[in-house]
């Protein structure tokens, strides 16, 4: 008897320890769910208007004073800057190539006056949020990168933006990868890195498909993220959207889509992305450490794929051979300094970074190609790429 009574208390406890846990466990699960809605509410404002896309996400016309950046505590007295603070204007390059387009093609968007275009942001992005941030952080995460890539070095700083003209291509990208091309700004490294890149990337778990995307990246130390999906970024043009899709890229030995790009730091001290002459919008200044001119500045492509796995194709798969048709470019390339004055790179300034030469090449044609300017090309179709 004595015996049963034993286990019957036993039997008790266990019931008891297991409901707690389950219990412990809604709980947890319940603030979790809370806290993303929170989130969710800071960063999808009311709209004035709501786009569908033909792609399926949803672009939300938010009043311009009221974007989430707003609600970021570092800007709690941030006044709206409607345009950039530069000395002086800058003029664009006609492109001269019949062969080559120099725009590309985004879903269409057009918001009311005096509101913004933003990507919908869903409760899976913010679970995706920072394994994502982490992925492109390499430092910080368990995945393969490599570069192809032309940088200014720290020996011709500081550097007060860079712009170039990329070409736009679809490659090959399953889930867990990822490849794009891009210009960044940074100074820095490690937990004291102030970082800014833009451009265009294939990103399935970012995005739930495998199309080609306008994208931003930003990071200050461990904060920052994709687009919008937090509280930094400053829209400004009514018609662009980073995280939108391009509809139409590029084709091998056919019509090339391109587009214009720049990253540059107005006498404000806050860093302005132009996409295709527009100035689209700003990260300010107070989001950044000490990111007064940047260390180092850079442009072409990387690609992430999980351990274990082969690279993806970078840019249209094919490495370099010269023509602007067949391999992944950037032309007109220039670095930007104090009073907005555009210079091709210098020779003591240029590095390349090539980690896997079997899978990407990168060539820097500097000006040689009189009718693209400084240029590169990059890319290849990835593989089995060892370090």
């Amino acid at each position: 008897m004595s015996k049963m009574i034993h286990i019957l208390l036993l039997v008790m406890c266990l019931v008891t320890i297991i409901t707690g846990h389950r219990d412990h466990g809604m709980q947890s699960g319940l603030k979790e769910d809370l806290e993303l809605e929170r989130q969710l509410n800071i960063l999808n404002k009311p709209p004035i208007k709501s786009i569908h896309t033909k792609s399926g996400y949803i672009i939300d016309c938010v009043d311009i004073n009221k974007q989430p950046a707003f609600n970021n505590p570092l800007l709690k007295n941030h006044k709206l800057q409607r345009k950039p603070i530069f000395e002086r204007n800058i003029s664009e390059t006609r492109v001269q190539n019949s062969r080559i387009k120099s725009k590309f093609i985004l879903e269409k968007v057009r918001c009311p006056e005096e509101t913004v275009p933003i990507r919908r942001t869903t409760k899976n992005d913010l679970i995706q949020k920072k394994s994502l941030f982490n992925i492109h952080n390499q430092t910080q995460n368990e995945s393969i990168n490599h570069f192809a890539r032309v940088y200014l070095s720290i020996r011709g700083s500081p550097y007060y933006g860079v712009s170039g003209t990329t070409s736009v291509w679809n490659p090959n990208v399953y889930k867990g990868q990822s490849s794009a091309s891009h210009l960044y700004v940074k100074r820095g490294e490690g937990d004291n890195i102030d970082k800014i890149s833009i451009g265009w990337h294939v990103f399935p778990e970012l995005y739930n498909d495998n199309q080609t995307h306008l994208y931003l990246f930003w990071m200050s130390g461990k904060n920052g993220c994709f687009n919008m999906l937090c509280k930094g970024f400053i829209q400004v043009d009514r018609s662009i959207t980073f995280g939108a899709r391009i509809s139409v890229t590029s084709t091998f030995g056919g019509t090339i889509m391109e587009t214009s790009l720049q990253i540059a730091q107005d006498k404000g001290g806050n860093w302005w992305l132009k996409v295709l002459n527009k100035d689209v919008g700003y990260f300010p200044a107070a989001l950044f450490s000490s990111f007064n001119g940047a260390d180092q500045v850079g442009f072409g492509g990387y690609t992430v794929t999980p351990a274990g796995t082969d690279s993806p194709t970078m840019g249209s798969g094919h490495k370099p051979d010269g023509d602007f048709t067949h391999a992944s470019y950037f032309r007109f390339l220039k670095f930007l300094d104090k009073i907005q004055n555009h210079f091709d790179p210098l020779p003591f300034m240029v590095g390349i970074d090539n980690d896997a030469p079997n899978c990407y090449g990168v060539t820097n044609y500097e000006d040689r190609k009189r009718s693209n300017g400084y240029s590169i090309q990059f890319g290849g179709p990835g593989g089995k790429c060892s370090n």
